[in-house]
């Protein structure tokens, strides 16, 4: 099976011929790979932001769609033929343990899900069934961009009618917020990018505001629309600690500023800690903490 090996950190993945193990423990389930997303983390492992990577030479990948081949013992969730998400957060099932690959007479590891891979085998936690009329490129985004957005709106921000909405970062997650809070009726839903095309898209999305991050007096424009005191639900994706410094700093006195992007180790962040003595709320999110079946 072909697959792209992170062999070392911060350099281009390696496209080589690897060898399944020989056997599928309890747990496991073979699935053939058909799409898959490159999700923002995966750049970031590459990169290794987070510190020093201790499972080198590694597969990666978390999100995608594909068909299961076959199954371990005590798999019952999944069978064969079945259509997949692969998604990183666990779900019904078992948790088996991680599979090790076999690169000539190297040994390659993988977590619980991969999908930078033609097959690959998954923990039966890491997959949920799909019906067959829901085109595959749009279901490989349930593996990670849509469960997380929907989650940040619906579980950790717990949108209200009328709140408002403030978000930094209009990538793929960040479509699936504005459009999570479209649903949930919130207002008004400003979005802020660097790139205009996003914004645009945005718009499209749920966004009743779209503002570049180069607009002269960005907080101000943003007060004038949410309101002098800041947004009810501010929700950072991009990481980048200024960016979130920030987003703290226009959530309402009793508003959430939920971190959803991670900032890279070390890029720490400063900010008036008073008001989470009173009602204002800081938090990060994990996926979030959507179950996807």
């Amino acid at each position: 099976m072909k697959a792209a090996i992170l062999v070392k950190s911060k350099t281009p993945l390696v496209v080589e011929e690897v060898i399944p193990p020989d056997e599928l423990l309890p747990g496991q389930v073979f699935v053939k790979i058909n799409y898959s997303g490159i999700c923002g983390a995966q750049i970031n492992e590459i990169d290794a932001v987070k510190g020093i990577d201790q499972y080198l030479p590694h597969l990666l990948g978390h999100e995608g769609v594909g068909v299961v081949l076959e199954s371990g013992p005590g798999v019952t969730t999944v069978r064969k033929g079945d259509r997949v998400v692969l998604h990183w957060r666990p779900s019904a099932g078992i948790q088996s343990s991680p599979p090790k690959y076999r690169w000539g007479e190297r040994k390659v590891n993988a977590g619980w899900v991969t999908t930078f891979n033609s097959h690959a085998v998954i923990s039966e936690n890491r997959l949920t069934v799909i019906p067959d009329s829901l085109d595959s490129r749009i279901a490989t985004l349930f593996g990670c961009a849509v469960t997380t957005a929907f989650g940040v709106v619906d579980n950790d921000a717990q949108l209200k009618i009328g709140q408002s909405v403030l978000i930094f970062g209009i990538g793929g997650v960040g479509l699936g917020i504005a459009q999570a809070a479209s649903m949930k009726s919130g207002y008004p839903i400003v979005g802020v990018d660097v790139t205009d095309k996003k914004l645009k898209m945005g718009k499209s999305f749920g966004l009743t505001h779209a503002l570049s991050s180069s607009s002269a007096d960005l907080d101000g424009r943003i007060r004038e629309i949410v309101g002098p005191a800041g947004a009810d639900v501010v929700i950072e994706t991009t990481g980048n600690s200024r960016v979130i410094e920030r987003a703290y700093n226009l959530t309402h006195p009793e508003g959430k500023t939920i971190l959803v992007g991670v900032p890279k180790k070390g890029d720490n962040i400063s900010i008036p800690s008073l008001p989470l003595h009173f009602n204002q709320v800081l938090t990060g999110s994990h996926g979030g903490e959507s179950i996807p079946d």
